[in-house]
């Protein structure tokens, strides 16, 4: 595992249950921004880490992975409409 990966990992690992990240997001935080793809290759090889919380910019998820993807965030409490993340209405009062 190279130091990107590590950082990836570390990145993926600190989302809390029921929270996303873009992966754009997650390679800014690890260290490389404008590495989202990076990021899609440094998942192939990552193992132990919650992959399901992390998506597309655009709040929908990767069709090769989109059925188990939504299977587990939906059991995080995540709102899920077809292949896109539902952000819950705030609550103004």
């Amino acid at each position: 595992m190279n130091n990107f990966e590590r950082a990836v990992a570390r990145v993926i690992r600190s989302i809390p249950r029921g929270s996303v990240l873009a992966y754009s997001q997650v390679a800014l935080r690890a260290g490389k921004p404008g590495g989202a793809r990076a990021v899609v290759r440094a998942l192939h090889r990552l193992r132990d880490v919650p992959w399901w919380r992390v998506v597309r910019a655009d709040q929908t998820l990767a069709p090769e992975i989109a059925l188990e993807q939504s299977r587990r965030l939906r059991q995080e409490g995540v709102l899920i409409t077809g292949r896109r993340i539902r952000r819950p209405r705030s609550s103004s009062g």
